[in-house]
């Protein structure tokens, strides 16, 4: 089990935060027990989320104090003029300041529940950045290796490169075929082809003893895009068909051929 990926994919904040399903809080338990790193997280996040509400505490609103022996003095006088110091009425006091205890702990839970909120929201918001940056960062991973990949190919002597320049009245146009000789496999570089635009893709075609044959409808991807192996072939050249290709060329949708050798 790779515990350093555990503990940052942000189960241990969920826990501690009391957002993890059932599910996940008892595989963490679990795991807690048997792994003291996952145990030492847990304690380290719980320790960080205390110093952070310890640091951020309030006073009690202001008065609150003065308020309170105003209240008690005014008992005291109005008993002193009424001859009853002895038997002063001690529940008073204590239910008067009982209410004034429950309205500072209700301003303080307020105040706490407003704080969990927000650092909730401000962790959940943190950890959708986080996954987004990591699944950024294997797409680029992804696209940097089949760079990498098309180089090596395209370099590779046992490789055939085949140019298909644009046709009349498309001379702009231009994609080149990397045919492996070995594997047969084909490789298509669309080096300048307009947008293919909706519901249509542009199709490789393998001209086998006079006939088109089907060599694939070109996707996205990054440098090459590996088409179907083509055992033999005296010609390639592309048309744009309708998404998913079409069983025969468009002639009349051609944009570029090439031959050859």
């Amino acid at each position: 089990m790779d515990i350093k990926a555990y503990i940052e994919s942000g189960v241990i904040e969920s826990y501690v935060l009391g957002m993890a399903e059932s599910q996940e809080a008892a595989e963490l338990e679990q795991l807690s027990r048997q792994y003291p790193e996952i145990k030492q997280a847990i304690d380290e996040f719980e320790a960080a989320l205390e110093k952070q509400s310890l640091a951020a505490a309030i006073a009690p609103p202001a008065g609150v104090k003065e308020a309170l022996f105003s209240s008690l003095e005014s008992e005291f006088k109005k008993d002193r003029s009424q001859g009853q110091v002895a038997s002063i009425n001690w529940g008073r006091y204590l239910a008067a300041a009982s209410v004034i205890l429950l309205v500072v702990s209700s301003a303080l839970n307020i105040y706490f529940y407003n704080q969990f909120k927000s650092t909730s929201t401000a962790y959940q918001s943190l950890l959708a950045e986080k996954n987004t940056l990591i699944a950024e960062n294997q797409n680029t991973q992804t696209k940097v290796l089949d760079l990498y990949n098309s180089m090596q190919m395209m370099s590779d002597p046992t490789v055939i490169k085949i140019s298909m320049t644009g046709i009349a009245g498309k001379e702009n146009n231009l994609a080149t075929v990397f045919w492996d000789s070995k594997s047969k496999d084909v490789y298509l570089l669309p080096n300048k082809l307009p947008d293919a635009g909706a519901n249509k893709q542009y199709q490789l075609w393998a001209i086998v003893d006079g006939k088109p044959v089907d060599a694939g409808v070109m996707g996205t991807c990054a440098g090459l895009c590996k088409m179907k192996n083509i055992p033999n072939a005296s010609m390639f050249a592309i048309t744009l068909e309708k998404k998913g290709g079409s069983a025969t060329p468009t002639m009349d949708q051609m944009y570029v051929a090439g031959k050859v050798g």
